[in-house]
């Protein structure tokens, strides 16, 4: 879960990421430069994680007793005052919904315009609404239009025909868990302005345009959950969170060499705990389990008819993806390339690994989308707002 501030800041203009994880809260606090348009990160903080289970919000104050904390760090390292922020949200109450609607162009010579593309998707919506039950949307994405029957790349506008059609992926997040991590971001004094799912703010930083058109899943493994995102000629076509995460290992470790849960998270991260550990055996049961993480991965990506088939393959990010073998793991699961995550990211940057990729990416997202951006007033309140913002994944 995520929070982005984006500010003039004398005459500077700043971003701030916020993710508050299962495991981790992490902040962010860049600038971009009003010369070369270049990002530099100017500040950082994080505390360890309360009142976060599988990315629901369990306890409203230890999530704001320890958001404080990672806060303060940021803003004594920055020297900026974080008040605003844009939320980002995940776990295992996301949820993706697809829908398929089609109206006849509202002008009398036939052209395409804004309008008829917000109606459409409104249409989409509109078409599985009853589905939505104590949900809300919070982003709608078209993936396909079709004007008179024939498939089109890219958006409609300006075209001529009778008949828009389009095909369109909704992410869901529950409302309940929604208010409640607003509401704990808010008891530390930041106002939320609008929200996005995690799982796109991590690609924004750690996947590049060629890979998102060719076809590429980014898989984030965190401490409870994993997060995918899969894109299609750059377009997302699918977010989904599963509830397993590397504590999974650390339990089946634990339980396997029957060991404690201090010696097992170590013997995971490769520090043999004393000379009488089985290293065979340790290898067998993390590669089990990883094995079994990228099994469900692989099931999705067959009911969306893209196993197996994405050129750019796996890249893999979070805290999970720091163990050895598991590159090799979901070559051999996915039959797909793999590699680890890389941040891009400025060479004398103060943050390295992908652990930070959502709270980065929250930044990268304030600082070069701001008109997109400001569309977002309450939680997708027009599709125009959502239109705009797609705009960078279209062609």
């Amino acid at each position: 879960m995520v929070a982005i501030l984006n500010i003039q800041f004398m005459s500077r203009k700043i971003a701030v990421g916020i993710d508050v994880g299962t495991y981790q809260i992490k902040v962010v606090v860049a600038e971009q430069s009003s010369k070369d348009q270049r990002t530099k990160i100017i500040g950082t903080g994080f505390a360890q994680s309360r009142g976060i289970r599988h990315g629901y919000v369990i306890s409203r104050n230890d999530i704001a007793r320890m958001l404080q904390v990672a806060i303060t760090q940021a803003e004594k390292s920055s020297g900026i005052a974080i008040r605003r922020a844009y939320l980002s949200i995940g776990g295992v109450g996301l949820e993706e919904y697809r829908s398929r609607a089609e109206l006849v162009v509202s002008r009398a010579d036939n052209e395409v315009t804004e309008l008829d593309v917000k109606n459409v998707l409104e249409e989409s919506e509109r078409k599985i609404s009853q589905r939505l039950v104590n949900r809300k949307v919070i982003h709608a994405i078209p993936l396909a239009y079709r004007l008179d029957g024939e498939r089109l790349m890219g958006r409609p506008l300006g075209m001529q025909g009778t008949k828009l059609e389009v095909d369109s992926l909704f992410i869901t997040a529950l409302e309940q868990h929604l208010n409640d991590l607003i509401a704990a971001v808010e008891d530390v004094g930041i106002s939320v302005i609008d929200v996005m799912a995690s799982p796109l703010a991590g690609s924004f930083v750690t996947l590049t345009k060629a890979q998102k058109i060719a076809g590429v899943v980014l898989a984030n493994i965190g401490a409870e959950t994993l997060s995918i995102v899969v894109f299609e000629n750059d377009t997302p076509i699918s977010v989904k969170v599963f509830p397993v995460g590397s504590t999974d290992i650390t339990h089946d470790i634990a339980l396997g060499l029957q060991i404690s849960l201090d010696d097992a998270e170590q013997a995971k991260r490769g520090a043999l705990v004393d000379a009488a550990t089985n290293k065979r055996r340790l290898d067998d049961i993390i590669a089990s389990r990883i094995a079994d993480i990228f099994k469900l991965l692989d099931v999705h990506l067959k009911r969306l008819g893209k196993n197996g088939l994405l050129p750019a393959g796996i890249v893999l990010s979070g805290g999970g993806s720091g163990i050895t073998t598991i590159e090799d793991i979901a070559r051999a699961t996915l039959k797909l390339p793999s590699r680890r995550a890389t941040l891009h990211v400025p060479d004398s940057s103060k943050i390295k690994d992908s652990t930070w990729a959502v709270a980065y990416g929250l930044c990268i997202w304030g600082l070069t989308n701001d008109v997109e951006s400001s569309n977002f007033s309450s939680l997708k309140e027009s599709a125009q707002g959502v239109v705009g913002w797609l705009k960078q994944f279209l062609p």
